[in-house]
């Protein structure tokens, strides 16, 4: 199984590790400033504490932008959960018991994908191989909801997301009650989205 780990920065797509490269070199190239520079304005100038306030003070004072703003605050405040703090995001999120399985049965569905990357986001779990292709999130009552990235006319189990905060590529979401909703269906359904990805 080529499964790569979720801790530490095997966690992203070559893909993603690609756009993350790109926005720090851009940090640099347009600002005039390294990322070390700017992790120590940030530790020596911004007075906030909290991470949205941090990011709203270098876009206010600086002109950093939110995606410019993330590695250099990852960077100045490490001990702080961040997106890179996949254990305890997951931790975090998952804390139901009852929504916990589910994302056990869809771990399970797809833990033989070749090449497959799992995310941890704070909102969800994710998995990719070239691209993102299913993610998963707990609901009210020990539910989850699974996103895909199939057209949501697939199944008449599926239905459109609506602002689900994951990768615009999942078109398609479906809940799911117990670990028994991860049946045959669903894990055709997650095989075709990863062929897809």
């Amino acid at each position: 199984m080529a499964t790569k780990s979720v801790d530490g920065p095997e966690h992203l797509t070559e893909a993603q590790k690609t756009w993350f490269a790109s926005v720090q070199a851009g940090l640099e190239r347009e600002s005039g400033k390294t990322l070390a520079q700017w992790v120590d304005i940030v530790r020596r100038d911004c007075p906030e504490t909290k991470p949205r306030a941090r990011t709203e003070w270098l876009k206010t004072h600086h002109g950093i932008g939110q995606n410019r703003a993330a590695p250099i605050l990852a960077r100045a405040f490490p001990s702080e959960m961040g997106w890179d703090d996949a254990a305890g995001l997951r931790a975090a999120l998952w804390t139901d018991l009852a929504s916990m399985a589910i994302l056990q049965a869809v771990e399970a569905a797809v833990a033989d994908f070749d090449g497959l990357v799992t995310g941890q986001r704070k909102a969800f779990t994710a998995w990719s191989r070239k691209a993102q292709f299913a993610a998963i999130k707990p609901a009210k009552g020990g539910a989850a909801v699974l996103g895909l990235a199939a057209p949501h006319d697939a199944s008449p189990r599926l239905l459109e997301p609506k602002s689900e905060g994951w990768s615009d590529r999942l078109k398609a979401k479906v809940a799911l009650a117990s670990p028994a909703d991860v049946d045959d269906e669903i894990r055709a359904l997650l095989k075709r989205a990863w062929e897809g990805s």
